[in-house]
C-alpha cells in the first residue's frame, strides 16, 4: 500500500512496509512513538518539492475544494502509475473520488488510514530526509499565511485593525493630553496665575510659557509668533501687578520640560488624526461620508472589524456604545435609548432635541448599508454615501422647517398655520369705562318702557297656612289635598292681579269731561 502525504514543503509518497499492523487502528500510535519504529511501518518513496509559495498556495487551494492540482497529477503519473496494482491512501475521500476518476487508482480513506497520518505527521522530519526542520517550518508559515489571505480576499490596503489601534491610541493621548495641559497650568500659575485667564488656547498657553519662562521675562520677550497683539499686550500688562509667588530657576526649567512634552504630544496627535483620516477614507469611505472619520473608526473599533459591524443590524449600530443603558431600561422596563456612538456624528449634532431620535434612526439606517458595501463591496469610491447623506440632509431640513407645527396633525391645522401672518393691533382708548352710571340703549322707545312698567305684575303676598296635627291615618289624605288647594290659591292669585290692572287702565267719565 502507498500512502499520499501532503506538508507545506512538498508531496511525500510513503510505502507501508506491514500492512498488518493497519488492523490494529487502538494501538497503531504506539509504533511512531519513535524514529526507529516508524522507519519499520514506513518508508519515503518519493518527495516532490514545490518551487516556490505560489505553487504550494496553488496545490493548497485545490487541495481545500477536494481538486486535483497539477503538481499532484504530474506525482502521481510519475510514481504511483507504475505500481498501479497498490492502493493509495489518501486524507480526503473526496480527493480519492476525483483521482479514481482521472487516474483510474484505487484510493482507500478509513479510521486506520487518518491513524497512519497522524503517525506520519509526528515523525515528519525523522522519515523525510534531505529537508532541514527550519526550511519546514519557514514552509509552513509562509503558506499559512498565503491561505488565510486567498481565503479572506485579503488586500493589504483594507487593514481595520491599524484603525482600531489608531483610534484607541488617538483616545488615550487626549486624556492624557489633558492631564498634562492642566497639571501645566496649576504649575505655572502659582508663579504667574494672571496669564491662564489670558490664554485659553492650551497650545498657545504652553508655547508662551516656554518662552517666557521667568515672569520677569515678560517685557523682553516678543511673543507675536503665539499670540496676538490685544492678548500680548494684556499678558504684559498683567506680569507687572502679578500676584504670583516667586520660584527657582529649577521649578522653572521642570515646568519649561512638561511644555514640550504637551507640545510633542499635541503635534503627534494632530499626524495621528491625519493618519486616520487617510485610512478610514481607504477602508470605509462611504461610512466615513456618512458619520465621519472620528465615529466611523469608532463603531469599527467597538464592534472587532469592519467585517463583524457589516453583521451587525441597523437597529444594532443605532444603539452602539450605549450597550449599559439598553439592559439597564429592559431590566427596570423603562425606554430603551435612541443612540449611542452615533449621537456625535455631525447630523444628529446640528439637529433639534426633538428630532435627534428620527434621525438617529435614519442614519442608522443608511451606515448599515455604506459599512457592508465597504466591507463585501469591489469598489472604493463613495458615490453612495454622498448620495444618502445628501438625502438625509433634504429630510433634516424638512423635519426641521416644520418644526413649529406638528406634521402628524390635521389638514386643517396645517392650513390655518399657512395662513397665518402677523398683523399689529392698533389698541384705542375706550372712554364708556370711565362712567359708572348704567348705560341705557338709545334706540328703545318710550312706548316700550311704559308697556313694560304696565305689564309688571303685582305681586300679593298670602299668608302661610298653619299647619294643623295630623292623626296618621289621616296624613295620606292631608297629603293629596295639598297640591290641589295650591292649585286653587294660585289662580285666585292670578285673577286679582287681573282685576288690579283692568282697574287701572279704566279711567272714570268724570275725568274724561274734566279734560
Amino acid at each position: 500500500m502507498l500512502v499520499l502525504f501532503e506538508t507545506a514543503a512538498g508531496y511525500a509518497i510513503f510505502k507501508v512496509l506491514d500492512e498488518s499492523k493497519l488492523q490494529e487502528v487502538d494501538s497503531l500510535w504506539k509504533e511512531f512513538e519513535t524514529p526507529e519504529k516508524a522507519n519499520k511501518v514506513v518508508k519515503l518513496k518519493h518527495f516532490e518539492k514545490f518551487q516556490d509559495t505560489t505553487e504550494a498556495l496553488a496545490a493548497a487551494t485545490a487541495m481545500t475544494e477536494g481538486k486535483m492540482g497539477k503538481s499532484l497529477k504530474k506525482v502521481l503519473k510519475k510514481v504511483v502509475a507504475k505500481e498501479a496494482h497498490e492502493q493509495l491512501a489518501i486524507s480526503d475521500a473526496k480527493l480519492g473520488g476525483v483521482i479514481k476518476e482521472k487516474l483510474n487508482l484505487s484510493c482507500v480513506h478509513s479510521p486506520a488510514v487518518a491513524e497512519l497520518m497522524r503517525g506520519i505527521r509526528t515523525q515528519m522530519e525523522s522519515l523525510i530526509t534531505g529537508l532541514p526542520p527550519r526550511e519546514i517550518s519557514a514552509m509552513s508559515l509562509g503558506l499559512a499565511h498565503s491561505l488565510s489571505r486567498y481565503k479572506l480576499k485579503f488586500s493589504p490596503d483594507k487593514v481595520d485593525t491599524m484603525i482600531v489601534q489608531a483610534i484607541s491610541l488617538l483616545d488615550d493621548l487626549d486624556k492624557e493630553l489633558n492631564n498634562y495641559i492642566m497639571r501645566c497650568r496649576e504649575w505655572y500659575g502659582w508663579h504667574f496665575p494672571e496669564v491662564g485667564k489670558i490664554i485659553t488656547d492650551n497650545l498657545a498657553y504652553c508655547k508662551s510659557v516656554r518662552k517666557i519662562g521667568a515672569r520677569t521675562n515678560v517685557a523682553t520677550t516678543d511673543l507675536s509668533e503665539h499670540l496676538p497683539e490685544e492678548v500680548e499686550a494684556e499678558v504684559k500688562l498683567a506680569a507687572e501687578i502679578s500676584m504670583g509667588t516667586e520660584v527657582s530657576e529649577e521649578d522653572i526649567g521642570n515646568i519649561m520640560h512638561l511644555c514640550d512634552q504637551v507640545i510633542e504630544i499635541t503635534e503627534y496627535r494632530t499626524q495621528l488624526y491625519d493618519y486616520l483620516k487617510n485610512r478610514m477614507m481607504a477602508i470605509a469611505p462611504n461610512l466615513t461620508v456618512m458619520v465621519g472619520e472620528l465615529v466611523g473608526a469608532r463603531l469599527i473599533s467597538h464592534a472587532g472589524s469592519l467585517l463583524n459591524l457589516a453583521k451587525h443590524p441597523a437597529s444594532t449600530v443605532q444603539i452602539l456604545g450605549a450597550e449599559k443603558a439598553l439592559f439597564r431600561a429592559l431590566k427596570t422596563r423603562r425606554d430603551t435609548p435612541k443612540y449611542g456612538l452615533i449621537y456625535h456624528a455631525s447630523l444628529v449634532g446640528q439637529t433639534s432635541a426633538k428630532n435627534k431620535g428620527k434621525i438617529s434612526r435614519m442614519l442608522a439606517a443608511k451606515a448599515s448599508l455604506a459599512i457592508r458595501y465597504d466591507a463585501l463591496g469591489e469598489d472604493t469610491n463613495a458615490e453612495m454615501g454622498v448620495e444618502n447623506r445628501a438625502k438625509l440632509e433634504a429630510r433634516l431640513r424638512h423635519l426641521e422647517e416644520k418644526g413649529i407645527r406638528r406634521i402628524s396633525g390635521t389638514g386643517k391645522a396645517m392650513a390655518k398655520s399657512d395662513k397665518y401672518q402677523h398683523k399689529s393691533d392698533v389698541k384705542v382708548y375706550d372712554p364708556s369705562g370711565d362712567s359708572t352710571l348704567p348705560s341705557v340703549s338709545k334706540k328703545r322707545k318710550f312706548e316700550e318702557v311704559e308697556e313694560e312698567e304696565v305689564a309688571t305684575p303685582v305681586t300679593v303676598k298670602t299668608k302661610k297656612p298653619k299647619k294643623e296635627p295630623v292623626d296618621e291615618p289621616e296624613a295620606s289624605t292631608a297629603a293629596e289635598e295639598t297640591p290641589k288647594k295650591k292649585k286653587k290659591k294660585s289662580k285666585k292669585a292670578e285673577e286679582e292681579a287681573m282685576d288690579v290692572k283692568e282697574e287701572e287702565a279704566t279711567v272714570s267719565p268724570t275725568e274724561e269731561v274734566r279734560s
